[in-house]
């Protein structure tokens, strides 16, 4: 099937003569949208033609993109903030081995979990490798439920100072002496903007707004745009964690058929965001259930114990705050206490605390599924399929061939 479909998506990779012939079209041109305009931020990166898939988790996003893979060739970038650990695959969820040899993907186990990983990382490697694939002829599809990552790639960021690892170190130390709403008040003395838009517990955007004042002398607030700054309050990544760089409308659903005459906004060539989101939150939420307790039942606990066992790794790291990590690790904790100080403890009180476990982690990634859905409807220029829809796939692959042949109206 890919090789039927071969020359059909090389075409659609339009030259700059392929352009020039579609612009002096009978196609009417569209009207400059705001959607458009937003695309053209001055800090966003020059980008290649591409296609993405976005949703919120358990919304069927790998299924799909896999089922692209076998009619186009594209090749996976992951838009996913917990894919990118090493060791870290029953509970992100993460593609099989068959999956993965399906199909190239990339940006998956590309750091260990005592890295972090930022968005402005994800962009700078994004953009080189949609390039990349481009240039061998093939067809970026970005799959993914980090939106941080998909609005920074879409809007650039804010240029922001790099993380010194001395001054984060002296401001961990400083808050196990003092706490951290000792930590915020000072950072209220320098940087009141900030800390107006931040809890007092909030430990990790407090040491980094009190690091870039330390080592730059200037508040944060002073680096940030208004874009940014907006996003701030919706910046935690896919995963429930947040974001190392801290810089950072609702529409209906289409049909193919109304897809296939409507304006596509341009990023140097255009690109087509497809949005998986439920029409009913309850089939949503049996969906996450399902999947977390067959996390669970495929041994979630024992990857976490492997991970809590390396002795390098804690619960504040930015690989261990991704949801159902952070709720086994606590479980984790508090089960060895159990243990140490009444090694008695009848099975029916494991039972009763692991039951606890699933729900607080169930609970956990449907808050998750919900920042990501108000994520999505903040771009207006998405195509909205109903995950739960019984042809969601087929429409999905409808509006994929639709974006393709755009660039191809002979066909």
């Amino acid at each position: 099937m890919r090789n039927i479909r071969q020359p059909i998506f090389l075409e659609f990779m339009t030259t700059s003569a392929t352009s020039a012939a579609l612009a002096t079209s009978s196609a009417p041109v569209p009207p400059t949208s705001h959607a458009a305009r937003h695309l053209e931020a001055p800090n966003a990166p020059a980008l290649p033609r591409y296609l993405a898939l976005a949703g919120p988790t358990a919304s069927g996003k790998t299924a799909v993109a896999l089922a692209i893979a076998q009619r186009h060739p594209v090749e996976i970038i992951s838009v996913d903030s917990a894919l990118v650990y090493r060791g870290m695959d029953i509970g992100s969820a993460k593609p099989s081995a068959a999956e993965l040899a399906a199909v190239p993907h990339h940006l998956i186990n590309i750091r260990d979990p005592l890295q972090a990983y930022s968005a402005a990382e994800f962009v700078k490697d994004a953009s080189a490798l949609m390039h990349d694939i481009t240039a061998r002829g093939k067809l970026p599809l970005l799959v993914g439920g980090t939106m941080l990552y998909f609005k920074a790639l879409r809007d650039g960021l804010d240029d922001m100072p790099p993380a010194n690892a001395a001054i984060r170190q002296a401001i961990e130390q400083e808050a196990a002496q003092k706490g951290w709403p000792a930590l915020y008040a000072e950072l209220a003395g320098v940087d009141p903007v900030t800390a107006a838009r931040l809890a007092p517990a909030d430990s990790q955007r407090i040491s980094r707004a009190l690091e870039v004042y330390r080592l730059t002398g200037r508040p944060l607030a002073s680096f940030q745009t208004k874009k940014n700054v907006a996003a701030t309050a919706m910046n935690t990544g896919s995963r429930g964690h947040i974001d190392q760089n801290f810089a950072n409308h609702s529409t209906t659903p289409t049909t193919p058929e109304a897809f296939a005459t409507s304006a596509v906004p341009a990023v140097s060539g255009g690109h087509l965001l497809i949005s998986l989101e439920p029409l009913d939150r309850a089939w949503l939420h049996q969906r996450i259930a399902q999947r977390f307790e067959a996390m669970l039942a495929g041994g979630f606990l024992d990857e976490v114990n492997a991970l809590r066992a390396r002795g390098d790794l804690h619960p504040d790291l930015p690989a261990m705050r991704c949801v159902g990590y952070r709720q086994v690790w606590q479980y984790l904790d508090e089960l060895a206490v159990r243990r140490q100080n009444a090694p008695d403890t009848p099975a029916t009180d494991g039972q009763r605390q692991l039951a606890e476990l699933r729900d607080k982690g169930i609970f956990a990634t449907r808050q998750l599924a919900k920042r990501q859905i108000t994520w999505l409807r903040s771009m207006p220029e998405r195509k909205v399929v109903a995950c739960d829809a019984p042809d969601a796939q087929q429409q999905v692959l409808a509006l994929a061939l639709a974006f393709c042949r755009q660039r191809t109206p002979a066909l």
